[in-house]
């Protein structure tokens, strides 16, 4: 008599150790097993091995052409609703920044304040489990601390500027940041841009410069302090790559992403910040302070919401634009912060009525070209060993 288990892997060792005779059927069905894969050899017999063929086909029809175009068109969508979310709240950002701007003309203490909206957004973001905590080892804090040193000057400065010349204006001059990109890549990195990246940089400085010649807002300190805006900001972005390529080879393991990475340098900036606003500006959180700027257009409670508001899109756009850049090429980001450039320049000057003459215009759109043209020439792959002398 023949005893056979409903589950053939778990037949007894005694069982096995039976032998009975063979029939033509069983040793064709033993022939074939032995001829299968060697998953399949541990069933000697046909009817009862699973079906794992059936099983394989169902897996791969689960790739078909379709099911990669579906996928490619949701993330194609979503990529495309992170960059409208990027730019929308940047030019928000901009429109209430320069409105608390107008009538509270102390810029440190209002990027401190942003920068105290951002580490608030960050805290509850971790207690919240949103994104795991990070570990920060002591060898790494020193580069990390250089970072948030660029990065605190970069928003000051930015602030001051916007607190002193047209919205439109600052994001001209901050076209430039090409220009600084090459210059601090080749004094730090050594890395020494293509013919068609130098370029594309002239109709960059040519337009900037064609615009502040034309500029009816201009300022020599809106000037200076964007200009200077450019240094830091460029000087971390290519601070931080070093710093990736030689201090965070490990950062996987300590779990380091760079979302924590600019999460922990926006912490350490505030700490940097509160000090020198309180030494430059003094402390400004007083009724009589408020009740001044409030005297010039805006309530008390307009005045809190703006400033509130503008500090949480500050870090919500830069927060979406890391995870952007997770997503997509640098080169594609690059170019995806020209067009964002253009629609904060444009929105600014419909939303301010900000008057802008023909040849202002045509040296705004002369430097925009040309960071395009850059973002573009840097597809083009130099030959590693050129150098320029």
């Amino acid at each position: 008599m023949l005893l056979i288990t409903p589950y053939p892997r778990l037949v007894s060792p005694l069982l096995a150790t039976k032998s009975t005779p063979e029939s033509s059927f069983t040793r064709r069905a033993r022939a074939s097993s032995s001829s299968s894969s060697t998953s399949s050899s541990s069933y000697p017999w046909p009817f009862l091995r699973p079906k794992r063929r059936l099983n394989g086909f169902k897996l791969k029809s689960a790739t078909v052409p379709g099911d990669v175009e579906s996928g490619s068109l949701v993330k194609g969508l979503k990529l495309g609703g992170m960059f409208g979310v990027w730019y929308l709240l940047n030019i928000y950002y901009n429109i209430f920044n320069k409105q608390v701007l107008r009538v509270y003309p102390y810029p440190a203490t209002v990027t401190a304040f942003q920068l105290g909206c951002g580490t608030l957004m960050i805290s509850i973001m971790w207690l919240l489990k949103l994104h795991p905590r990070p570990k920060v080892t002591p060898s790494q804090f020193p580069a990390i601390l250089q970072l948030a040193a660029a990065h605190t000057l970069g928003n000051l400065l930015t602030n001051v500027s916007l607190g002193r010349v047209n919205v439109s204006f600052t994001h001209t001059i901050k076209a430039l940041e090409p220009f600084f990109t090459v210059l601090f890549s080749v004094l730090l990195l050594d890395e020494w841009p293509s013919l068609w990246i130098v370029c594309s940089l002239l109709p960059i400085v040519a337009g900037v410069s064609l615009a502040s010649f034309t500029e009816a807002s201009f300022n020599w300190i809106g000037f200076c302090s964007a200009m200077a805006s450019n240094v830091t900001n460029q000087s971390r972005n290519v601070l931080s790559k070093k710093f990736m390529v030689e201090k965070f080879v490990v950062l996987k393991q300590e779990a380091l992403d760079n979302i924590n990475l600019f999460s922990i340098i926006t912490i350490i900036s505030l700490v940097l910040l509160v000090p020198v606003a309180i030494l430059i500006d003094g402390f400004k959180f007083t009724p009589s302070q408020l009740h001044l700027a409030t005297s010039q257009g805006l309530t008390v409670k307009e005045f809190c919401l703006m400033s509130l508001l503008a500090g949480v899109c500050l870090h919500s756009y830069q927060q979406v634009s890391y995870m952007i850049l997770e997503m997509v090429s640098p080169v594609t980001h690059s170019v995806g912060n020209c067009v964002k450039r253009v629609v904060v320049i444009a929105s600014s000057i419909l939303f301010f009525k900000t008057p802008v003459s023909p040849l202002n215009s045509i040296g705004t759109a002369t430097a925009l070209a040309g960071v395009y043209l850059y973002t573009r020439a840097k597809k083009v792959k130099p030959n590693p060993n050129s150098k320029s002398s």
